[in-house]
């Protein structure tokens, strides 16, 4: 089966724990409370694999991004990051970072030092990712001087 994400990004549905939220960077805090005002459903069952299957199947965007107590994110980048990443792409999505070690990139392109490094995660359908990555890139920009490349 060829899996895609839903045309125009499907569902609207949203996807992180929002336990962390008191730790995150504006821009995440801020989407996240822009999905709430506009009729974004809020599912996150804890299981990442659950998480993004659901949003291959119906859209919308999953969430674990770095925070003020996990500047690296929570998940590992080898073998939670890059494989649904690659997935998500195939299924003509997007695997982001937002900014990650001076930088806003792809998923794919980050390579781990170590077994175990971890990585923020921002993957779902382009209209979600996109609108995010470009929040979370004039905040970098605002408040770090990040130039885009």
């Amino acid at each position: 089966m060829d899996m895609k994400i839903p045309e125009g990004g499907g569902k609207k549905i949203y996807s992180c724990n929002e336990g962390n939220s008191v730790h995150w960077d504006p821009p995440i805090k801020e989407f996240v409370e822009e999905c709430k005002r506009t009729g974004y459903s809020a599912r996150y069952v804890g299981s990442m694999v659950a998480d993004i299957h659901r949003t291959l199947l119906y859209g919308g965007v999953f969430l674990y991004p770095a925070d003020a107590k996990s500047k690296k994110g929570k998940l590992r980048c080898l073998y939670e990051g890059l494989p649904m990443a690659f997935l998500t792409e195939h299924a003509c999505g997007s695997a982001n970072t937002g900014y990650f070690k001076d930088k806003i990139r792809r998923i794919l392109d980050v390579v781990p030092e170590d077994i175990h490094d971890k990585c923020p995660i921002i993957m779902g359908c382009d209209r979600d990712v996109n609108k995010l990555v470009e929040g979370i890139t004039k905040w970098a920009s605002d408040t770090t001087g990040y130039k885009a490349q």
